[in-house]
């Protein structure tokens, strides 16, 4: 009987022992697990931490990279933008270049016109005192006017060459018209009024208004001639200036040509 309680001490003895080891046991493996646990957790944080390092990392590359070729672009942009300038810049120097000689030209051209005007205004002057007595008060009034414009500082010289060439113009347009006129032949108390007809520049005649005298003005004496056989032609040339008719053949004084002097 002791025998057997022995053994079964010695059995409960065991068992108790193998639970203990296996409680042991089991108190290690759940250490080691949750060592393992925190070991891992604690690898993840350092992953994490050094994945959001590298995030970080990547971002301020990839920002830099864009700011570098932000920066490439608009140096590209301003070295266009700056040869743009210096093309600009060098047209507008050859444009002042330019104008600085025109203004020049024009300057020297302007010393020159208005010497030249002033002797056209002059011969012009010279011309209608030596030319066939027509019209003069109106002709020497024109030339009066340019002569008094020439010297003034506020009529440009466009206009003073431009009245010039008019006047010019209107005495060359005398040299092929027929015109007929009443004014005053004589001068002071002697002085009556007529009918002018002027045949371009090549006869000058009159008629009084009662049509008792007739005329002609005789270029080479350069004085008024009495001939009262031009009557008719007066009379004809006076319908047919004053267009109450057709065209007819005229007959008019006309001085013999001279031989030119050499």
């Amino acid at each position: 009987m002791s025998l057997s309680i022995t053994r079964i001490t010695r059995t409960l003895a065991s068992v108790v022992v193998a639970g203990v080891v296996a409680v042991a046991a089991q108190q290690a493996s759940a250490q080691s697990l949750d060592k393992a646990i925190a070991t891992q957790g604690e690898a993840d944080k350092a992953a994490a931490s050094s994945q959001k390092r590298i995030n970080e990392i990547r971002d301020r590359l990839q920002d830099a990279a864009s700011r570098y070729a932000t920066a490439i672009a608009d140096a590209e942009s301003l070295e266009k933008y700056n040869s743009q300038l210096e093309k600009q810049v060098k047209a507008q120097r050859d444009e002042v270049t330019s104008i600085e000689a025109q203004l020049l030209e024009i300057e020297t051209t302007s010393r020159e016109v208005q010497p030249l005007m002033q002797r056209m205004v002059d011969t012009l002057e010279k011309f209608v005192s030596l030319d066939t007595p027509f019209l003069l008060e109106e002709r020497s009034g024109r030339v009066d006017t340019l002569q008094e414009i020439m010297p003034r500082a506020d009529v440009t010289i466009s206009e003073k060459y431009r009245r010039i060439i008019e006047a010019y113009q209107i005495e060359l347009e005398y040299g092929r018209t027929l015109e007929s006129y009443d004014g005053l032949l004589g001068s002071g108390p002697d002085a009556r009024t007529v009918s002018f007809v002027r045949l371009g520049r090549v006869a000058l005649l009159y008629q009084t208004l009662d049509g008792a005298e007739t005329g002609y003005w005789d270029a080479e004496k350069r004085d008024w001639v009495v001939d009262n056989s031009y009557a008719a032609a007066v009379a004809e040339a006076r319908r047919v200036a004053e267009k109450d008719g057709p065209p007819n053949l005229l007959t008019v004084p006309v001085p013999a040509p001279k031989e030119a002097r050499s």
